[in-house]
């Protein structure tokens, strides 16, 4: 995949991984939309790196439809669409009704509506690439998260759904899973949580290059950490024994104080 003069959208992209996905694009002499619930955020980045910019809210259907309706229009036919927009919260079944549909519609149902919309299309023209910005958590889990490794798990299955279903048809899908990247989300509001990933945290700059060479090779799983494939191979492995040692890290969030 050459991202030259191709029409990408990038939701989330006036900060963090989507911001520098952005600028990494537009290095590539991408024609770059950048989305984000933040205008003035978009507009910043879209100024700073020659691109165009829209305010969608990914929790909403209608926005998203909305979003690539008005940039098939004004700016041209959508060959790339990174669904990268997402949001992290701490807690677990006691989490209120109302923060899991929050956390499932941004980190999950934002790529079933943004495939509903461009999926037809891509079908129509006999291309397209949607990629899916979701974290190692999709593969693995999040100890002090369950709405986010829940939400995380959903966005990798349903990318490997589409891969499955269209990938003989001209749709290329590609799902990023990093694991602690350095920005604000690192932190699931809870200390504990930034201390425990820290360490292996990179920057979005970092995981901006990863997908663009994922994109080249035309991967379906992009992994910015490389460990990760060990991890995932371990869980397979014997789950029994990779659940053991997850429990070892939770005892240890829960010891720290």
């Amino acid at each position: 995949m050459n991202v030259a003069q191709r029409v990408c959208i990038v939701t989330g992209g006036a900060s963090g991984i989507g911001r520098a996905l952005c600028r990494r694009l537009a290095a590539e002499d991408a024609r770059v939309v950048v989305s984000d619930v933040d205008l003035a955020g978009a507009e910043a980045v879209a100024a700073e790196i020659g691109g165009v910019a829209f305010r969608a809210d990914v929790a909403e259907e209608r926005d998203l439809a909305s979003l690539i309706a008005q940039v098939e229009q004004r700016v041209g036919p959508i060959d790339v669409f990174v669904s990268n927009a997402g949001i992290a919260i701490g807690g677990g079944p006691e989490t209120p009704d109302a923060e899991w549909r929050r956390i499932m519609d941004i980190n999950f149902m934002s790529h079933v509506w943004a495939a509903r919309a461009l999926v037809p299309v891509m079908l129509r023209r006999g291309s397209g690439y949607l990629v899916t910005v979701a974290s190692a958590a999709g593969l693995l889990t999040q100890v002090g998260s369950a709405p986010y490794a829940v939400s995380k798990h959903a966005a990798v299955a349903f990318a490997e759904w589409l891969a499955v279903t269209y990938g003989d048809r001209g749709i290329r899908v590609s799902c990023v899973c990093p694991l602690g990247v350095r920005t604000p989300m690192l932190s699931f509001g809870d200390d504990r949580i930034t201390a425990l990933l820290s360490p292996e945290a990179i920057s979005p700059e970092a995981v901006a290059d990863a997908i663009l060479e994922g994109m080249a090779k035309e991967e379906f799983l992009i992994l910015p950490h490389p460990q990760v494939r060990e991890f995932v191979a371990r869980k397979a492995d014997d789950r029994d024994r990779w659940i053991r040692g997850m429990q070892r890290l939770q005892r240890r969030l829960e010891e720290t104080p």
